[in-house]
Parts: C-alpha cells; sequence; structure tokens
C-alpha cells in the first residue's frame, strides 16, 4: 500500500471562505488570488471552489494559461504584470489585464503592435517599497499610459503593507487617495486583511478587492485574530497514520539529538510525516498534532519522513490510527495550520506553498 500520508483540499471551505470575503466588502468585485499554484492547493483542484469569483489574480503566463483551459472566460489579472515585450502577444491572446508598475511596463506597451488595446492596472507605491510608481512620478505615469493606443482602461491599485497589524492602512490610503481622488478608473486596494480588518474603511473606496490567504482558509493576523475568528474554514487538510508505536520508561530519549527525554513512563506514535513532505523542522516539542481527532503534542525533533506524538491524551490510539498535521480531522476537530506555522516560526502560506510534490493531494 501507498505510504498514508495524504494532503485533502475541501472545496466546500473554500466556497465558504470565498463568500466570507465577499461578505467582507459587499459592494465590490472579488479577485480570487490563486498565485503560487493557488498557496499550493492546485488552480485545477481550487477552481470549483472558487469559481464564484468575479476575477482570478496571479503572477505567471503559464498559470494563465491553466485558468483558460479550464473554461473560465471571465478577468484574469497578472499581479505583477509582464516581464518581457513577447509576453503581451499572450495577453491580448488569452484576454488578460495586468499590471503596470514601472517605466518599462509603459515602454513595452508603448511599442507593442496590437489590434486588441490592453486593460492595465497601474500600481501605486503608497509604501510598500516593492512594486509600483511613487506617489509623485504616479500622474505622469497614468498620462503616459492614458495617451498611449494600445491602452483601452486603466484601473488603479496599491497594496497596503501593514493591514494585518497596529500601524494600519491609513497612511498609505491617505497617499494613495491624494492622489487619485480626480482620476477615472476602477480601484482595487484590499488584500484579505485589509478586507476582514478595515473594510469599513475602504469598502467604499474598492470596486475589487484580492483575498488570497483568507480565501484558504488561514488568519491574515494570526494570532490575535485565528481562523475560526474570521469564520474561515480550513481549505487543506494534511493527514496521515501512526506507523509505529514505542514504550518509554524514565530517561528514554526520543529522536536526533536525544532533545527530548521522557520523565516517565511514555507511549510514543510514530507518524509518516516529516519536513520532506513539507511539514516545517523547525517545529519542536509542543506542536500541536491530532491523533483520532484528540490534540496531542509533538516530542522530539522533526525528521525527514517521521514524527512522534505523545499519545497519553488518546491511549486507545496504535498503528493506523488517523493523525492530522493541519486542517480538520474525520471527526471534524479542526486543527488550524495558522497555530503549526506559529509553532515553526513562520505563517500559514509558507506551510500551504511548501507541500512536497511527494505527498498525494486529492479534492473532495
Amino acid at each position: 500500500m501507498p505510504r498514508p500520508i495524504l494532503a485533502t483540499i475541501h472545496t466546500a471551505a473554500l466556497q465558504s471562505n470565498l463568500a466570507r470575503a465577499r461578505a467582507a466588502a459587499p459592494d465590490a468585485r472579488v479577485w480570487a488570488v490563486v498565485k503560487a499554484n493557488a498557496y499550493g492547493h492546485g488552480i485545477e483542484r481550487v477552481f470549483e471552489g472558487l469559481r464564484g469569483a468575479d476575477g482570478f489574480a496571479l503572477l505567471d503566463l503559464d498559470e494563465a494559461r491553466r485558468m483558460r483551459a479550464l473554461d473560465w472566460r471571465g478577468p484574469i489579472l497578472l499581479l505583477e504584470g509582464c516581464f518581457e515585450l513577447r509576453d503581451l502577444e499572450l495577453c491580448s491572446r488569452l484576454g488578460l489585464w495586468h499590471t503596470v508598475h514601472c517605466d518599462e511596463q509603459v515602454d513595452m506597451l508603448a511599442t507593442h503592435k496590437t489590434q486588441l488595446p490592453h486593460r492595465v492596472f497601474l500600481k501605486m507605491n503608497s509604501g510598500m517599497n516593492r512594486l509600483g510608481f511613487a506617489p509623485e512620478r504616479y500622474r505622469a505615469a497614468w498620462t503616459r499610459l492614458n495617451a498611449l493606443p494600445q491602452v483601452e482602461e486603466i484601473s488603479l491599485m496599491t497594496h497596503f503593507s501593514d493591514a494585518d497589524g497596529p500601524k494600519g492602512i491609513a497612511a498609505q490610503l491617505h497617499a494613495f487617495e491624494a492622489v487619485t481622488h480626480d482620476l477615472p478608473g476602477e480601484r482595487t486596494l484590499s488584500n484579505s486583511a485589509a478586507a476582514l480588518r478595515h473594510g469599513a474603511v475602504v469598502t467604499d473606496k474598492s470596486d475589487w478587492v484580492r483575498p488570497g490567504i483568507a480565501v484558504y482558509g488561514s488568519s491574515p493576523d494570526f494570532p490575535e485574530h485565528t481562523a475560526a475568528d474570521w469564520e474561515l474554514q480550513p481549505t487543506m487538510t494534511l493527514s496521515s497514520k501512526i506507523i509505529g508505536v514505542q514504550n518509554l520508561v524514565a530517561g528514554d530519549t526520543v529522536g536526533y539529538g536525544s532533545s527530548f527525554s521522557a520523565d516517565g513512563p511514555l507511549r510514543i506514535g510514530v507518524v509518516a510525516c516529516g519536513y520532506a513532505d513539507g511539514y516545517p523542522r523547525h517545529c519542536t516539542t509542543g506542536t500541536p498534532v491530532m491523533v483520532n481527532g484528540v490534540r496531542c503534542r509533538m516530542v522530539g525533533r522533526v525528521s525527514m519522513d517521521m514524527i512522534t506524538v505523545d499519545l497519553t491524551p488518546v491511549p486507545e490510539a496504535g498503528i493506523g490510527s488517523e493523525v492530522t498535521l493541519w486542517g480538520q480531522s474525520s471527526t471534524g476537530a479542526v486543527l488550524s495550520i495558522d497555530e503549526i506555522a506559529h509553532a515553526a516560526g513562520t505563517v500559514g502560506y509558507e506551510l500551504m506553498c511548501a507541500l512536497a510534490l511527494r505527498v498525494p493531494v486529492v479534492a473532495a
């Protein structure tokens, strides 16, 4: 039989989370962000759950081709725009909308020969300092684009750097509005954190919102708010089984480096999951794991193919027992991916995207 580890993608949870994002900005249209292969879930596997979105936002042309192959005929937005001149040909052929964030992309459009003018999203760097035109250069870029016959419509765009924290969005929103208040065009401002935390402030300022992590059931501001606080459901479950059991006595150690030592008699379950499957190696003793739907703790180090779990809370567990590394167990109990990410000093985004190719994935 195959190794028992499995990732399950939950279609109904995707639908529910999309509806939650829409409820946060009821007057806006919704981009479902499916970059990074739908945050590790697989574009083809999430499509059924997210096809109720108004559009899909992603990064590269291969992902855009895959969306069109699924017979999606609605809007697709390239969040980083085109990387070279020939990309514009494919934008024309596939009907893609694309971000413009630098002079070089404007130059490419100016030399592009097309009979189908483009819908572009002009991005402002309002404080993130990654992509976009500085506020003092934004209107000049808009004027250049507006003069090009290759451009049909210009939408206005920025991205908040601190929507998930105490700094908030006020300064960036002010910078954006000060420059764009009298410019025509639709606006897209809000990521998951901005939509959920600041929806009342930006709901009438965004024609489109761009939920990413919230669609996949992870909180954008954990641990201040959990996914349950935001009424989000886990869309990915990583599950496995116990493949071995060890009975320890006081002083026995577990795993590489003997980093865990038993204080007394202890029953340990060995789980078929390790860092080669995408489980974070930085997780340490105490990281929660569910066995038969009951919360237990990991002990010792994560190794390439196995972790070890204290079975004290589930004395009936043994070889073959269900293990939930994150997501929803067959009992309905949920272990948030955010908890595991927090134990590893990272975020849920990384765990989703780091799922290893050797892990079988199914949609349910």
